[in-house]
């Protein structure tokens, strides 16, 4: 199996993981376990960064694949598709601002961020996951 076939699907993997992280660590937070929201959030953060490597590495090596989708749905997939990718460009610095901010423990500062990253974060994953199916899977 080739990059190409490959790594679609373990990036889609990856990016559920850090929805699936990242919901549990806004749990913790509200439950005010600093510790376990901090292990989450930084578990999060990791399984993204390996997100990164694999998506640049895909999109380095592999052509373009191209929407099968007809109809309604082409519209309504682009548009996810622009706006998960806009977000994520957008996301990156802001996530790399909340992750250093919490990590110094500048804990007013992280906070006022976060509420904008969080739910920024968590559309950008579940966007990807929901970009990856239609892709690949629902509209094959």
């Amino acid at each position: 199996m080739s990059l190409a076939t490959f790594l679609p699907h373990v990036n889609a993997a990856l990016n559920a993981t850090t929805a699936a992280l990242l919901l549990v660590g806004r749990v913790q937070i509200a439950r005010r376990r600093v510790a376990a929201h901090r292990a989450f959030m930084l578990a999060a953060f990791a399984v993204s960064v390996l997100f990164l490597v694999g998506y640049i590495t895909y999109h380095v090596s592999a052509p373009i694949f191209e929407f099968r989708g007809r109809g309604a749905i082409r519209p309504v997939y682009y548009a996810l598709l622009v706006s998960h990718v806009l977000l994520a460009a957008l996301a990156i610095p802001v996530i790399l601002l909340t992750v250093w901010r919490g990590l110094h423990r500048d804990d007013l500062r992280h906070r006022r961020v976060a509420r904008w990253t969080w739910p920024l974060w968590i559309y950008v994953s579940a966007s990807g996951v929901l970009v990856y199916l239609m892709l690949y899977h629902l509209y094959r």
